[in-house]
């Protein structure tokens, strides 16, 4: 029977050293729900009268999850409810014991059975759905839950603001959803389905039916609003993995068009928990005008050269070459640095000296060695932009500003978390023999003292992003002109200082190190093996090694090299279909 529970994580230990990789435990199956909002305040109902309405508050309640087997046959839950709340972006529920196989469609009610929906909600667990501070469904004295809360405003015909109030509630109102689906069951797991919110005031006409319900006997409107919930639900995907849930801002009447919807930003629950800026909210339109300025080359003194130019998909959104050549044909100074999982860095550049995302954006613009533009002329050049700047922020002002948040959100958008290795740790690939023995190298102290032979990686480079997010001295032998951390700090101890980047699709973005010095993962390899040099500054983890270094075999440096390969997200990197918007050179 499928039962609802909260995820239980497993975290590895191997010998001495914590495996940072999280596993997620088999068999959980998580159902989120997208909401589709209506685009902006002045949306229209089909088949209405026509009125411009928004919907501020879309609550409801689920129960009766089943699975249908491939033999026709289902699987049904015992006890799972579930509230999903837009207004509180609680918009996922999860349940576990889905054994192995095929399935081919998912069932659930929207409502309660009458036991449960009569039954004392006072009784509940603390954060059970159907607790009354949970969900805020409960009708308290009538008894009951309403099993989905619509509201919002609408505008009369005197073009006056009115509001609707739509509450479907008791047993026999519940709504039978049947959606066919195509997935393999036995390992976590997201389906996700679309609501078409646009549907559920489909036919209604708020001078004609009124604008509340409260399930009345004989309310000629809850048929119709039935039909259009059961209409509304549709797949949208599955997913061999779990996700984070989103953050939403409620939408107001005043919002722009693109603040009643949202970009669905889909996060692992094997990364760590995220805080996005909450006065730039992603939006579809806001991360299509930061992905269209993003390789406009207008940005640029000579309209030669985009941000695209120095990071190219292909390599993670890094630069292939030793150094990038600037707009102008000034050589840069350092390698130029993939753009993946940014929504986690608090520092940016290989020195850290932007404070945050929507500051380093700007600065390569400006830079003399890289597009050599001012803001001032940016903001001419691209004026041809302002309806996409209206759709995104609410206005056609464009300024720095605006151009700034909308790269952040495009940036912020560039989630990699798909590689063989994550398929592997969700048990839906294979790893090969060598591969399996680079991770372990990767994960193991060296300490023969104590039986350890390891290749000490998972220190700087731990956890699934595989980075610290720190400022480390690896051994390089230092060039004077480029002190590191210190050009930012000052401080005679961050000299020689870098950033310590993800290993994330380390396959694709050679070649390494702040300065490009090595070609090849080969080359790193043996770097960290022989190759580190000493000085006051150099990592503790590199500094308690041997002079001689770690002095790795043939066969455990080409499985390292194995194992880092496996982390290449084949999909992120693939070339998606251009944005409408993008202006490419």
């Amino acid at each position: 029977m499928i039962s609802i529970s909260t995820l239980k994580l497993t975290r590895l230990v191997m010998m001495a050293a914590c495996l940072w990789v999280t596993v997620l435990q088999a068999q959980v199956f998580e159902l989120e729900v997208q909401p589709i909002l209506p685009r902006g305040s002045k949306n229209k109902s089909e088949e209405t009268n026509d009125s411009a309405y928004e919907i501020q508050r879309l609550d409801f309640l689920l129960s009766k999850l089943a699975l249908q087997r491939e033999d026709g046959t289902w699987l049904e839950s015992s006890d799972w409810f579930a509230f999903y709340s837009l207004q509180k972006g609680r918009l996922k529920a999860r349940a576990e014991g889905i054994p192995a196989g095929k399935f081919t469609a998912i069932r659930f009610d929207v409502g309660l059975p009458p036991e449960a929906d009569q039954s004392d909600p006072n009784q509940r667990p603390v954060d059970h759905a159907l607790h009354p501070d949970v969900c805020g469904l409960h009708w308290g004295w009538q008894g009951g839950y309403v099993f989905m809360a619509l509201e919002g405003h609408w505008v009369r015909p005197d073009a006056t603001q009115g509001g609707f109030s739509y509450h479907l509630a008791k047993a026999p109102h519940a709504i039978h959803v049947v959606i066919p689906v195509d997935f393999q069951g036995g390992g976590p797991l997201t389906v996700k389905l679309r609501l078409d919110a646009s549907r559920l005031l489909k036919g209604v006409d708020f001078a004609h039916h009124g604008t509340s319900t409260h399930s009345r006997d004989g309310d000629p409107l809850i048929p119709l609003l039935r039909k259009n919930i059961q209409q509304a639900f549709s797949l949208q995907s599955v997913h061999h993995d779990l996700y984070q849930a989103p953050a939403l801002i409620k939408p107001t009447l005043s919002s722009a068009s693109a603040h009643s919807e949202f970009y669905n930003l889909a996060i692992t629950s094997r990364f760590p928990q995220v805080s996005l800026p909450t006065d730039n909210p992603l939006t579809p339109q806001g991360v299509a005008l930061g992905e269209a300025l993003f390789h406009d080359p207008r940005l640029s003194i000579n309209n030669s050269q985009s941000c695209a130019s120095c990071h190219q998909r292909s390599a993670a959104f890094a630069d292939s070459r030793k150094f990038s050549l600037g707009a102008e044909g000034t050589l840069g100074v350092r390698q130029a640095m993939p753009l993946f999982n940014l929504a986690w860095e608090p520092a940016f550049f290989w020195d850290g000296r932007a404070k945050n995302l929507r500051e380093q954006v700007l600065l390569p613009i400006q830079n003399k060695h890289e597009m050599n533009e001012s803001l001032e002329r940016v903001v001419a050049k691209i004026a041809d932009h302002k309806e996409a700047f209206f759709a995104a922020f609410n206005t056609t002002e464009i300024t720095p500003e605006f151009i700034a948040k909308a790269l952040e959100q495009y940036l912020l958008s560039l989630i990699s978390q798909e590689s063989r290795f994550d398929r592997a740790v969700r048990k839906v690939a294979l790893m090969t023999e060598e591969e399996k023995r680079g991770l372990q190298l990767f994960v193991t102290e060296f300490d023969p003292a104590r039986g350890l032979r390891g290749a000490d990686c998972f220190h700087c480079h731990g956890g699934t992003l595989f980075t610290d997010h720190q400022f480390k001295n690896n051994g390089l032998d230092l060039i004077s002109s480029d002190l590191g951390r210190m050009q930012v700090t000052g401080l005679e101890t961050d000299k020689g200082k870098f950033k310590t980047p993800s290993l994330r699709n380390i396959a694709v973005t050679a070649p390494y190190m702040h300065d490009g010095r090595f070609a090849t993962l080969e080359e790193v390899v043996e770097h960290y093996s022989t190759g580190v040099q000493r000085s006051e500054n150099l990592d503790p983890n590199l500094a308690k090694h041997p002079d001689a270094g770690l002095q790795l075999t043939k066969e455990e440096k080409q499985a390292l090299v194995a194992f880092l390969k496996t982390l290449t997200d084949e999909d992120f990197i693939a070339s998606p279909a251009p944005s409408k918007l993008a202006n490419r050179p």
